[in-house]
């Protein structure tokens, strides 16, 4: 077995009708999570470059696709799906991060953000430096709040008045992702003075 993690190109359109099959049946057996695109939705992300594929040589192993919302101000990492006979092996995390880092290079001051209902994929977005928010704290675009209209828990967002429902909110935020660095790195720079300081005091003499 060989698994390999892509950026999805035209090679890969045959797949387009089994990924939504996957990301189909995936949200029935959850019971909730945004349900199927189109075969020609999906096929516009991998045409323009925005989706991340996974294989095992001619099999398909997982997928994702990202978008960018708010004039490009925010940026949805969705539909990351894992065949059933490849979880367990990582492909999920190996697909979020090849899908993070390409929305980094494509959109390098966007927030990247996603809902998820699901335990294992809030813990990788926490690697990735994603922080649970509210939904006031994501896109106000219309258009990606229209994509809810399919998930079973529609209901849910409609009755909150839009401002929660089962999945949870996650941002990546650049520029606090910088500061954070930032200081971990001035930080540290204090503490290596402060180690050379006192090292040079206690054998400085000698």
């Amino acid at each position: 077995m060989k698994i390999d993690v892509m950026v999805a190109t035209e090679e890969h359109l045959r797949f387009v009708t089994q990924i939504n099959d996957s990301i189909d049946e995936a949200a029935k057996q959850r019971g909730t999570g945004i349900a199927r695109r189109t075969d020609e939705y999906i096929a516009d992300k991998i045409n323009s470059g925005k989706a991340i594929i996974a294989v095992n040589r001619d099999e398909l192993v997982g997928f994702c696709y990202i978008e960018s919302w708010g004039h490009d101000e925010f940026v949805a990492n969705s539909g990351l799906i894992v065949r059933p006979q490849y979880r367990g092996m990582g492909v999920a995390k190996r697909i979020k991060q090849a899908a993070f880092d390409l929305s980094r290079k494509r959109f390098p001051n966007a927030k990247l953000f996603g809902l998820t209902t699901g335990e294992a994929v809030m813990r990788i977005n926490t690697a990735l430096g994603y922080e649970p928010v509210t939904f006031a704290m994501l896109t106000d675009d219309e258009e990606f709040w229209k994509g809810c209209k399919s998930c079973v828990n529609y209901d849910v967002l409609q009755r909150t008045n839009m401002t929660k429902c089962l999945c949870t909110g996650m941002i990546y935020d650049p520029e606090k992702a910088a500061r954070k660095k930032a200081e971990a790195e001035a930080a540290a720079a204090e503490q290596n003075k402060k180690k050379g300081s006192w090292l040079s005091r206690l054998f400085g003499n000698k």
